[in-house]
């Protein structure tokens, strides 16, 4: 356990503020928020603090500690909400975005904006972009489908403009179902306004295109249009179809989103219910593991969720009383722009909205766990048994894996992947380009890679410093590395596989090697089968990984080799080449007319063209 921070608690000011909680290595591992400062912080630095197991083991790690004044509570909350997302520390409550539930983006930014699925809230909302959900997967399918039903969307992977008039228009055009922006004669604005009501729709707007769909296909028909206004009617009908599937839960037809809320001895489910016009048109389940305080959770959620958000509605429906409302309304009124109403209801139909939320709650946490959602408490055991293999005594949450290749002694690299909780945090996965060296030497390959990522444990676009590295080998791999990392309080130990690659044990920084092959009447078959699991997960992660590169680097390969065999083809129409057709399939498939027309010069046109036809005849 860390020296406690020797601490002046006078000269700590009685402002409202934000504090940051620091462990040995200078990683954030708690934000919090405070209306006197002084007097939270007396609370951690007491002689004998009190308080569940999770805070007491959050104090037993702090090293040190900043905070930040801020000019009133409304400000903190804020604060305290952007630095939980920047830094993700351990011990507070995170939405964690393990790309379990994915999103519909609008690039709004683009010129012709593209509606897509994806599994994070990126950078680009700064620019624009627009975040739905987050969805059930087959909610999300059913979503995409039904757009695509009601509204005349591209579905090609053209980009546009750069791929305006290179191509005929597809099929879907001449059904109807593509408004075909390909052809070079839908100015963006067109586009862009059949963009507008996909927005509406993900919005839950469907009053208004109920009557919009409506009046285009009566207009249609009185025109005698009979083709267009079947396709209306078309439209019409599957918006209808969506309605019907929908519950209608309120009769005032005011925006809210409704917070619903269980918990087991094993972990808290939080449901969403998004009410627009009255109807529930999204449903979406969040879990927390056990000993969270339920109004900490809400809180968490409202603070973490709605920045990113495209629409805030008007009312937030939430299921207890909550200390910090006020706050939290302040803030998510000032995001909208207008006043957001955090209420507890008491009475009338409020209430049985609330209800209706809260048995949502239940049974999809009664679904979680039985289909093995509470599997997060045998999983929290061995991630323990596992911290204590290794010799780590505060707690083992952040695990990075290297795993290090090259293809046929060339293109050396190293790929990293990270478990966090026992699970994988994608986001922070990283390939890294080695030095050319002696592509048997694995552990040069290891130290060189190890080198680089402990020079940024700094580096935030990395995440938080780990807690255990682990590296593909045994005796060799580990001893080849630990100077590297025996100073930083970070614990090391190396996957040991057998002949035929499967996980066999762990060897821990001492040289030892635990075996967990299971034999008849072994006191400890659970515990071995549970950590064996878990360790090869993260090692077929890592290869999975290292694997995705190494296809990459071969198919690059291939295509230099195969276009460095024509005559006159260089690097720079090589990747002309490329950027015209994506593929090597497409350039062979190429007629000569085809390569002209995407701007290659006849001279190389007819010498690829030459190259895979005739020479083949």
């Amino acid at each position: 356990m860390p020296e406690r921070p020797d601490v002046r608690l006078d000269l700590i000011p009685t402002e409202p503020g934000v504090y940051l909680m620091k462990d040995k290595s200078g990683s954030v591992i708690y934000v919090g928020k405070a209306g006197n400062l002084r007097n939270r912080l007396t609370y951690y630095f007491s002689p004998a603090p009190e308080g569940d197991a999770k805070v007491l083991a959050m104090i037993s790690r702090i090293a040190s500690f900043d905070y930040i004044v801020t000019a009133n509570e409304l400000e903190a909350f804020i604060l305290e909400a952007n630095l939980i997302k920047e830094n993700k520390p351990h011990y507070n409550i995170l939405l964690r975005d393990d790309k379990e539930y994915p999103y519909i983006c609008v690039t709004w930014q683009d010129m012709y904006p593209r509606v897509m699925k994806t599994f994070h809230i990126g950078r680009d909302v700064r620019q624009g972009a627009l975040y739905y959900g987050p969805y059930l997967s087959g909610d999300l399918y059913h979503a995409l489908k039904t757009i695509h039903d009601i509204f005349p969307l591209k579905t090609c992977k053209r980009v546009f403009p750069r791929d305006i008039g290179k191509e005929r228009p597809c099929l879907n055009y001449y059904i109807g179902r593509c408004i075909a922006p390909c052809k070079g004669d839908v100015p963006s604005s067109a586009y862009r306004a059949v963009i507008a009501d996909v927005c509406r729709f993900l919005e839950g707007r469907y009053d208004g295109l109920l009557g919009e769909l409506k009046a285009k296909m009566t207009e249609a028909s009185d025109d005698l249009r009979f083709e267009e206004a079947a396709r209306w009617r078309d439209r019409l009908v599957a918006l209808e179809r969506l309605l019907k599937a929908q519950h209608v839960v309120a009769a005032d037809k005011v925006d809210r989103d409704v917070i619903g809320i269980a918990s087991n001895e094993a972990e808290s489910c939080l449901i969403k219910v998004e009410v627009r016009e009255g109807r529930a048109i999204r449903i979406v389940p969040f879990f927390f593991e056990k000993g969270e305080d339920l109004p900490a959770i809400i809180k968490a959620f409202l603070s973490q969720h709605y920045p990113d958000m495209p629409f805030v509605p008007a009312e937030i429906l939430v299921p207890l009383d909550l200390t910090d409302a006020d706050a939290a309304e302040a803030s998510l009124t000032a995001m909208k722009g207008a006043r957001v109403k955090i209420i507890h209801p008491k009475r009338g139909e409020r209430v049985s909205i609330l209800q209706f939320a809260n048995e949502n709650a239940k049974q999809n946490l009664l679904r979680h766990t039985l289909m093995g959602g509470a599997g997060q408490s045998r999983l929290d055991e061995t991630l323990k048994q596992l911290a204590e293999l290794v010799g780590l005594t505060g707690g083992l949450e952040r695990i990075e894996a290297y795993d290090v290749s090259h293809l046929g002694g060339a293109d050396r690299s190293a790929s990293l992947v990270v478990f966090s909780g026992g699970k994988p945090e994608r986001q922070a996965y990283r390939h890294f380009k080695l030095h050319e060296g002696d592509a048997r030497d694995d552990y040069e390959a290891m130290r060189e890679v190890l080198t680089r990522r402990l020079k940024r444990l700094d580096d935030k676009s990395f995440g938080q410093v780990p807690d255990l590295i682990l590296v593909d080998g045994g005796r060799g791999q580990v001893s080849a590395v630990q100077p590297l990392v025996k100073d930083l309080g970070i614990a090391l130990a190396g996957i040991v596989k057998d002949r035929r690659h499967r996980t066999r044990g762990l060897v821990t920084a001492d040289g030892i090697v635990h075996e967990l092959s299971v034999t008849e009447g072994d006191s400890d078959r659970a515990k071995k089968i549970a950590l064996w699991r878990l360790l090869t997960a993260i090692q077929d992660e890592a290869h999975r990984f290292a694997g995705r590169l190494r296809k990459k680097q071969e198919n690059k390969r291939q295509t230099r080799w195969t276009l460095e065999s024509i005559p006159g083809v260089g690097p720079a129409r090589r990747k002309k080449l490329m950027q015209a057709f994506g593929t090597m399939a497409a350039i062979e498939a190429a007629s000569v007319d085809q390569l002209l027309e995407k701007g290659i010069d006849r001279r190389t046109a007819e010498a690829v063209h030459r190259h895979y036809h005739e020479e083949k005849t």
